[in-house]
């Protein structure tokens, strides 16, 4: 999963003497909280958020007037107020190396540059949680079958393997530690009953802990809880 593949593309940007009033009616018009900050060339040199126009009009905690609230919004531009010192990163590099940074920085947004640093598109944990909600399959048609399994090799070959043999089709998969132990989540579709997949896990000596049915419809069913 590459950033490229997950983040907005293009994203709409401003340069540095853009008005605070303007980069404001930009982010209301398109619902967005950031804005890119770019030269002449298009190469990033910042970034405003609607938060640091807020805390720099005071308009949170000001006695001015909405005409006068406004007025200093017109009068500061975009270079008075923006981050320069901003993290970013490649379209190329893996998405989870992008929440790390996230993570490390403590930052919700990340302009994405090429190598000459020109803004190519922007992410955000929004695009990172709707890409681990994709990657699990949550809203998809079929059966989520979560197991506790042996920590050792060969063991997801067969639960794999124990599907295949059914003609149900594995579209996710997932394998994680937790302290109860290791647990796989396998999200699969097919004509095989659930009930018939189930006991057929169970008797091949896995512990099921649950299992959800997602119809066409997005309505989830618990099996097994």
């Amino acid at each position: 999963m590459y950033v490229k593949d997950h983040m907005t593309a293009n994203p709409i940007t401003i340069t540095a003497d853009t008005p605070l009033s303007k980069a404001l009616e930009i982010m209301g018009k398109n619902h967005f909280h950031r804005l890119p900050v770019v030269d002449a060339n298009h190469k990033l040199i910042g970034l405003i958020t609607e938060g640091l126009v807020n805390d720099a009009s005071g308009k949170n905690a000001t006695s001015l007037s909405i005409y006068e609230l406004n007025y200093l919004l017109s009068r500061t531009q975009a270079k008075d107020i923006m981050i320069r010192d901003v993290h970013t990163i490649s379209p190329m590099v893996f998405l989870e190396e992008a929440a790390q940074v996230m993570l490390e920085n403590a930052v919700n947004v990340l302009p994405v540059v090429d190598e000459e640093n020109h803004v190519v598109g922007i992410i955000t944990e929004k695009d990172i949680f709707l890409t681990f909600v994709d990657l699990m399959g949550l809203k998809r048609q079929g059966t989520r079958f979560v197991m506790l399994i042996d920590d050792k090799p060969g063991v997801f070959a067969q639960v794999t393997k124990l599907f295949a043999q059914e003609n149900a089709n594995v579209e996710n998969i997932a394998v994680y530690h937790t302290d109860r132990g290791s647990e796989v989540v396998v999200k699969a579709t097919g004509e095989v009953a659930v009930d018939k997949m189930t006991k057929i896990l169970q008797d091949a000596g896995f512990n099921i802990t649950n299992v959800v049915q997602t119809t066409a419809e997005g309505k989830t069913v618990v099996w097994l809880k």
